[in-house]
């Protein structure tokens, strides 16, 4: 039988406290109050470089597509399927491989993934075709969920729990560093000496990362209480919070990746900015997202629902500005201006929602927050996968109906989340 709302919230405050300590060394040091040491801040930048170098390697063929393209004598819309094969395999294999490593110490699981990324970009690097490449990029695809499930919950049980929506938001810096860092820089770098270099520099940078983590991160190895509420006996698949939580991700990404994987065409043939300006472009995304972290820090876990559904109105906004635009057949410097402004919008909010979004799902699944965050994860690489396949039919249509449907979507996200009760609640700090 489905659990409703109440009982879930119930639930959760009944058995959440073991997470809350995941080993003895970080009870020791949470219990204290010394919520940000040095100690710790080293660790949640770790966790922030592996979701960084993870994000940059998954979206390098955004900033890329033309380079591919030509080196590997594909079309455009061909190399956008790398996006989308890359999000369905993550989508497939997420809930599986979270359930088969739940009982596996924390670091074991992330280091795991962190292998895995740095084998395929070293196999990418040097793919002879297109097939090559694909195949390369599904192998860090398949552990991709994983680490995006791991390494939210691993930066809560760095904290106490009054902290961890703020915990889950410093690890979702890595991500915003991905866009304001990772996709220019690899787009320059594809622009001046090809995508391989790129993804070389993507390689050894992974290898790196994975030492630090090895060195940096206690090994998070769960207690046998612990382990009673993990993996399959956790019944997310009847936690209607939860479920609710991921069906709204899953419309929301959709409708964001519908016109994402195609932001370079858009920033051309909407915006008109082009050549190496494209990078300048894709890094005031970037820092837009980055300099959205901290506004959210505080609201994710004080007013989720209101943030949420700020930023949700505001992607909402942008989407349909930039459909205005598109269906114009003009081109002057106030469509460049106001184009520019919609892409800062769109990068702080996009950025803005998603630890929102994912501390959401930990909450309503504190039982088990990694198979919590492994079933929304799935849910937002399934939108990437509808998202991307759907943006590449609508752009092969035309860019203002791939636009539009990119506003109906998040429109409807918004509809959705205003009429939602309970899913972003947070419970009192006495029962966190």
């Amino acid at each position: 039988m489905a659990v409703g709302p109440a009982r879930v919230v119930g639930a959760a405050r009944s058995r959440r406290k073991p997470f809350d300590a995941a080993s003895d060394e970080m009870t020791a040091e949470t219990s204290t109050g010394r919520t940000w040491t040095p100690r710790i801040a080293v660790q949640l930048a770790v966790l922030a470089a592996a979701a960084f170098i993870y994000v940059t390697a998954e979206i390098l063929p955004v900033g890329a597509l033309p380079a591919i393209a030509r080196d590997l004598h594909v079309s455009v819309p061909v190399v956008g399927t790398l996006l989308a094969w890359y999000a369905l395999v993550a989508a497939l294999t997420t809930i599986p491989l979270v359930r088969w490593t739940a009982h596996w110490p924390r670091r074991t699981a992330l280091l795991m993934t962190l292998v895995c990324l740095t084998g395929s970009q070293l196999i990418s690097a040097v793919a002879p075709n297109f097939a090559v490449l694909a195949c390369a990029r599904m192998l860090c695809a398949i552990t991709h969920g994983l680490m995006l499930s791991v390494v939210a919950p691993i930066a809560t049980r760095l904290v106490p729990a009054s902290h961890h929506g703020r915990a889950t938001t410093a690890t979702y810096v890595g991500i915003s560093l991905a866009v304001v860092v990772g996709s220019p820089l690899t787009a320059a770098l594809s622009f001046v000496w090809g995508w391989r270099v790129a993804v070389a520099a993507i390689t050894v940078v992974a290898a790196l990362i994975t030492v630090a983590a090895w060195v940096v991160l206690p090994p998070l190895v769960l207690s046998a209480e612990q382990l009673l509420t993990v993996g399959p006996r956790a019944h997310h698949h009847r936690n209607r919070r939860l479920l609710t939580v991921s069906v709204l991700t899953l419309i929301a990404v959709t409708g964001h990746y519908i016109s994402y994987t195609f932001i370079v065409v858009i920033i051309r043939d909407v915006v008109g900015v082009r050549g190496p300006n494209t990078a300048w472009l894709l890094a005031a995304y970037g820092i837009a997202g980055l300099a959205a972290m901290p506004l959210v820090a505080r609201p994710v876990d004080r007013h989720p629902k209101a943030t949420v559904i700020t930023c949700t109105a505001v992607l909402s906004g942008v989407f349909v500005v930039l459909t205005v635009l598109a269906f114009g057949a003009w081109s002057t410097t106030a469509t460049v201006l106001i184009g520019a402004g919609a892409f800062v919008l769109w990068g702080g909010t996009a950025n803005g929602a998603s630890p929102m979004l994912q501390a959401a799902a930990m909450r309503a699944g504190a039982d088990d927050p990694d198979g919590a965050s492994g079933l929304y994860m799935a849910a937002f690489q399934i939108g990437i996968t509808a998202g991307s396949l759907a943006g590449g039919l609508l752009y092969g249509y035309s860019v203002p109906t791939m636009l539009g449907a990119s506003a109906v979507l998040m429109g409807a996200a918004l509809a959705a989340m205003t009429a939602t009760r309970h899913v972003f609640e947070v419970p009192p700090l006495g029962h966190a």
